[in-house]
């Protein structure tokens, strides 16, 4: 399987923030963290404000911001709601048109795959995967009070 960069931008915004917990972010201090798009982070951003991940403030001295404590967002959630409800192969669609479906065991293990996957996801937050911050707090240049 392979994460969208939808989802990883999804994933590193969220560290950033979560990093950087005592003030405001921009799109533009991500993005030049990151070393990635401008564009693609706002549809990004937008997304995870419209799911109540973080909190967007608009104007002059605005920002963005977690909108839950670290420890209450859950990685898998996330990646769930980035990477959409959509099936994960023709056969999990209502529309399946695959000849083989009766008598095909891929489903099923595709199927465990991917509930393994978020199991998994599902036991690590956000703060999991910032507890040792100074590594990543140096290379993406946050400055900290």
């Amino acid at each position: 399987m392979k994460l969208t960069t939808f989802t990883d931008y999804t994933l590193r915004v969220l560290m950033y923030l979560a990093l950087n917990q005592d003030r405001l972010a921009t799109i533009q201090g991500i993005a030049e963290a990151y070393g990635i798009s401008e564009s693609h982070l706002m549809k990004v951003v937008q997304h995870l404000a419209k799911t109540g991940v973080i909190e967007a403030l608009r104007g002059k001295g605005g920002g963005i911001r977690l909108a839950l404590p670290a420890s209450e967002i859950r990685i898998g959630r996330v990646v769930r709601d980035a990477e959409g409800d959509g099936p994960i192969v023709e056969c999990f669609s209502a529309n399946d048109t695959c000849r083989i479906t009766p008598n095909c065991k891929l489903a099923g293990a595709l199927r465990r795959a991917f509930d393994a996957l978020y199991t998994t996801l599902d036991e690590y937050t956000l703060a999991d995967l910032t507890q040792q911050p100074a590594a990543l707090v140096q290379i993406l240049k946050i400055v900290r009070s």
